[in-house]
This record gives C-alpha cells, sequence and structure tokens, in this order.
C-alpha cells in the first residue's frame, strides 16, 4: 500500500528568512533551496507571491490579503450583529406582550 506524504509546512518566519536571502543578499532561489534543505519551488514561488503582493498593493497602501483579513473580519462582525439585533427584537417583541 502506497502511503501519502504529509506535505511539509514552514512558518512565516521562515519563509521571510528565506525570501530575504533572495531579495536582499543576492543568493539564488536555487542556491537557498539548497543550503535550507528544500525544495526550490517552495523559494521561488514564495519570493514571487511577495513581489507580486508588494506591487499588488492598492492607493491606500494595503495588499489585497490585508483587504481579504480586513473583509473576512466584517463578514463576521457583521453576522454577530445581525444576530444581536434578532435577539433585541424579540425581547422587545416580548416585552410589548408584558406591558399589554
Amino acid at each position: 500500500m502506497v502511503q501519502k506524504q504529509k506535505r511539509k509546512k514552514y512558518t512565516a518566519e521562515f519563509k521571510n528568512d528565506a525570501i530575504k536571502l533572495v531579495t536582499e543578499q543576492g543568493y539564488s532561489c536555487n542556491e537557498v533551496a539548497r543550503r535550507l534543505g528544500i525544495n526550490n519551488n517552495n523559494v521561488t514561488r514564495w519570493v514571487r507571491d511577495q513581489r507580486q503582493e508588494k506591487t499588488e498593493m492598492t492607493e491606500n497602501g494595503i495588499s489585497p490579503r490585508e483587504l481579504e483579513a480586513e473583509n473576512k473580519r466584517l463578514k463576521k462582525e457583521n453576522k454577530r450583529l445581525l444576530m444581536e439585533r434578532e435577539i433585541l427584537k424579540k425581547a422587545t417583541a416580548f416585552f410589548v406582550k408584558e406591558l399589554n
């Protein structure tokens, strides 16, 4: 039976350090990958994604990733507020009945 290989997870700090070796120190992606003992496709993708994120900054300096995170947070908050509003509507209807 063939076992599935587990995908290795790398921390954000590890990725950032690898990216800095390429962008700031001038090493190639292949050399960084070889020295760190990881696949060179990973380093290449991390560097490409980081460069793309920098070029995709919106006019107010927010990256698309940050916009997505803010959107997700706002949707969650909106859902909570709608639920609270429904609870208050029901409570108001209950107390109006009690007064009559």
